[in-house]
């Protein structure tokens, strides 16, 4: 199937879905709203690494919907195709918003720069002057990832604890066989699309430091606390 690659995806465990099942999601389908989805308007491909490990890279399906001109919301899957996964989130905010943060949350954003100038982020099957049209935008912008499904060591249900990932930021990073693979399936050349966005300019402020966990590894643990209760209000009787 084009735009797939089977191998890195194996089947999610479980019974088919019965027919019962998929007759009652048409009726529901039929009578509800899907507000929040129905405002995703593009698809975009690009790669993320775990923040603590860049050696374990990840192809990554964006589907996106503004908010407003500042900020955009994106559910990602590992493929692009009805039985993708949904392996985690990410918010993209203009460099205005990414300058209102505090410190110590910068860290977990990163920015656009390197993947847009690069071409390694594209949105499939749309002609490439439509696309820089919204890449001269998203080059300034910064984003931040989770992702909660672990599918490049094959979990084939969302297993652990979610996880920062971080993106490309130069040259040498990103592995060539993804490279290969993707530019192969989608019918791209990120070197060609590299030269037609080489006019492009970044942040006006440039990269800020702390974006990129500041240049170091970053990782979600999980700690055990004592879990706040809830305080006991009187219950008053008129």
């Amino acid at each position: 199937m084009e735009g797939i690659n089977i191998s890195t995806h194996p089947d999610v465990p479980g019974e088919p879905t019965q027919t019962g099942t998929s007759i009652l999601e048409t009726a529901t389908a039929t009578i509800q709203g899907f507000g929040p989805i129905n405002k995703i308007h593009q698809h975009l491909c690009a790669f993320h690494f775990y923040g603590h490990d860049m050696t374990r890279q990840v192809e990554a399906h964006h589907f996106c919907g503004h908010q407003n001109e500042e900020f955009r919301q994106c559910l990602i899957y590992d493929r692009p195709d009805a039985d993708g996964r949904l392996i985690g989130l990410e918010y993209i905010v203009s460099e205005e918003l990414f300058l209102t943060l505090p410190d110590d949350e910068k860290k977990f954003w990163h920015s656009h720069l390197y993947e847009v100038k690069s071409g390694v982020l594209f949105m499939p099957g749309v002609p490439g002057p439509i696309q820089r049209q919204d890449h001269e935008t998203t080059v300034k912008t910064y984003g931040k990832v989770i992702h909660f499904w672990q599918v490049d060591r094959g979990d084939t249900l969302p297993l652990g604890i979610p996880q920062v990932m971080m993106a490309l930021t130069r040259d040498g990073q990103l592995d060539q066989n993804l490279v290969q693979d993707v530019e192969k399936r989608f019918g791209v050349s990120f070197d060609e699309e590299r030269e037609k966005r080489a006019y492009m300019e970044g942040p006006s402020h440039g990269v800020h430091p702390l974006a990129n966990a500041g240049g170091k590894g970053i990782r979600t643990v999980l700690r055990e606390v004592d879990c706040k209760p809830i305080e006991s209000v009187p219950r008053v009787f008129v």
